[in-house]
C-alpha cells in the first residue's frame, strides 16, 4: 500500500526550505515506491511551472518576452528535472542485476541539482556540473567523477573511503561534509572542509590533509590553505549566489560560468568595482545586472541568438 506524504512537508522539501531531518524523511518515502515517485515527479513540475510563469509575469511588465526564450527557460528547468530522476530511476532498476553501471547527472545553466547516492551519501551539484557514479559501491572504495561544483555530505564507512575524482586531484574521505569546486573548463580549483576530515591526493608530491573550517585553493600553481571566512558561499545549495566584496570583473566571470552566458564588457570603467550581495539564482543573470546598475553606471544588450551579453 502507497504511503502518504504530508502535502505541507512535500511543498516546503521542494521550495528548498525542509529541514536536513525533512530532507531525509522525503528522500526515503520516494525511494519507497515508484508510485511516491511520480507523485513527487508530478508535484515538482507544479512547483516549477508555477515559478516560471511568476517569473514571465514579473519580466512582461518590463519588457515583452519573446517564445525563443520562453522556450528556452522552460527547457532548463525540464532538463534538470528529468536528467536528475532519470539518474533515480536507473539505479533502481539496475542495481539487482549485480554488474556495475555507470550513470552521470547534468546540471543545466542557472539550476542546481540535489540528489542521495545508494551508500546514502548526499550530493548537491550546482549549475554546470556533472557528476559521474556507480549504481552501487563495490570493492575498497567508493569512487565518483566530479566536473563543476558539488557539495558533499559523506555517509561514514572507514572500510570503503569516499573519493571524488576531479580534472586536477582527488579528494579521499571517510565521512564527512565539503564542498569542491572544480571545473575542467576553468582554472580554478577549491576544497572547502565543513566537518571531519579530508585528504588531497597528490601522487609523487605527498598528500594534504584538511582540518575542519578551512579551504584549500590552487592559487598561481600552488595549493594554498586558510580559513574559511564566508560560510554563507555554501547557501548556493538553497540556490543563492553570495558575493563579499568581490570585485565586478570576477563577479562577472562567476555569472558567465553559472548562467552559461557569454558577457562582453566595453565598459572597462566598471571592473574594477567591488560588491557585496545575495541573489536568487532563479532570478537571472538579467536581475544581477540591474542590482549592479544602482551602484555602477552601465548599460546592457542581449543577444538572444547568441546568448551574448553586451555591456556598454
Amino acid at each position: 500500500m502507497q504511503e502518504r506524504m504530508n502535502s505541507e512537508l512535500l511543498q516546503k522539501y521542494i521550495a528548498g526550505h525542509a529541514t536536513e531531518d525533512e530532507t531525509r524523511r522525503v528522500v526515503e518515502w520516494m525511494q519507497t515506491s515508484p508510485e511516491n515517485m511520480r507523485e513527487y515527479r508530478a508535484q515538482r513540475k507544479l512547483h516549477d511551472i508555477a515559478l516560471w510563469r511568476a517569473e514571465e509575469g514579473r519580466q512582461s511588465v518590463r519588457r515583452r518576452l519573446t517564445w525563443r526564450r520562453i522556450v528556452w527557460e522552460f527547457a532548463k528547468i525540464a532538463a534538470v528535472f528529468v536528467l536528475v530522476f532519470l539518474g533515480v530511476r536507473y539505479w533502481e532498476d539496475r542495481q539487482s542485476v549485480g554488474d556495475k553501471p555507470l550513470q552521470s547527472i547534468y546540471v543545466p545553466a542557472g539550476q542546481r541539482a540535489e540528489l542521495m547516492l545508494a551508500d546514502g551519501t548526499k550530493v548537491w551539484l550546482n549549475s554546470r556540473s556533472t557528476l559521474t557514479f556507480p549504481g552501487e559501491f563495490r570493492g575498497d572504495m567508493r569512487n565518483v567523477t566530479l566536473d563543476g561544483e558539488g557539495y558533499f555530505a559523506v555517509t561514514h564507512n572507514p572500510e570503503q573511503p569516499f573519493i571524488v575524482k576531479t580534472s586536477k586531484w582527488d579528494v579521499r574521505v571517510l565521512g564527512t561534509e565539503f564542498n569542491v569546486k572544480a571545473y575542467a573548463q576553468d582554472s580554478i580549483w577549491k576544497v572547502a572542509l565543513l566537518k571531519g576530515s579530508v585528504e588531497i591526493v597528490r601522487p609523487k608530491y605527498g598528500n594534504i590533509k584538511l582540518e575542519p573550517d578551512t579551504r584549500i585553493c590552487l592559487t598561481d600553481g600552488k595549493l594554498v590553505k586558510a580559513r574559511i571566512e564566508h560560510h554563507d558561499y555554501f547557501q548556493w545549495r538553497e540556490g543563492l549566489l553570495c558575493f563579499h566584496n568581490i570585485s565586478v570583473r570576477d563577479m562577472i566571470e562567476k555569472l558567465k560560468l553559472y548562467y552559461g552566458v557569454d558577457i562582453l564588457v566595453n565598459n572597462k570603467r566598471i571592473l574594477q568595482n567591488h560588491y557585496t550581495g545575495k541573489f536568487r539564482t532563479k532570478d537571472g543573470v538579467e536581475h544581477v545586472l540591474r542590482v549592479l546598475q544602482l551602484n555602477n553606471y552601465f548599460t546592457y544588450s542581449i543577444d538572444e541568438e547568441t546568448n551574448v551579453i553586451t555591456i556598454n
